[in-house]
């Protein structure tokens, strides 16, 4: 049984699956979407959010953790510069995992993991979040414009 226990080894040892992750989490951040399977997805997510949450902030220091993580010069710098900025008011939930269907040859159960401000085709065809009225509020906004209408046609 796996009570407790916070993280997949995903039938690897530990550098394996750390060489893994550096080079899964290095493609994320130079294409901004990669195709994987579920389960290495749901592992890539848990370990680079903190590494864009370190990225907010542009110290050598900062530089230095993500680079131990990465192990990629132009992977730390696509993060610190293209990344970071577009994510710098984000509180948290820099990637997407989207469930595509099984693999052809194994079955195995396929994911797109992306980072979630770089996808254009979604920000596009999202409308603008309009403040959203709950029951009690509506009344009071459904009472004030006609209020609020009247003078103004005068």
């Amino acid at each position: 049984m796996r009570h407790n226990k916070a993280i997949n080894h995903l039938g690897r040892k530990s550098g394996h699956r750390k060489a893994l992750l550096a080079n899964m989490a290095t493609s994320l951040i130079l294409h901004k979407r990669i195709q994987t399977t579920v389960a290495k997805a749901k592992a890539l997510k848990m370990y680079v959010e903190p590494l864009i949450t370190k990225s907010k902030e542009d110290t050598t220091h900062s530089r230095r953790v993500v680079f131990s993580y990465l192990k990629n010069k132009e992977a730390v710098t696509e993060l610190f510069r293209t990344v970071a900025p577009k994510i710098a008011d984000r509180p948290g939930g820099y990637t997407r995992v989207l469930k595509t269907g099984f693999r052809q040859g194994d079955g195995a159960d396929m994911a797109l993991i992306e980072l979630v401000d770089f996808n254009e085709a979604a920000l596009a065809s999202a409308p603008k979040a309009a403040k959203k009225a709950t029951r009690r509020s509506s009344k009071k906004a459904a009472e004030a414009a006609p209020a609020a209408e009247a003078p103004a046609a005068e």
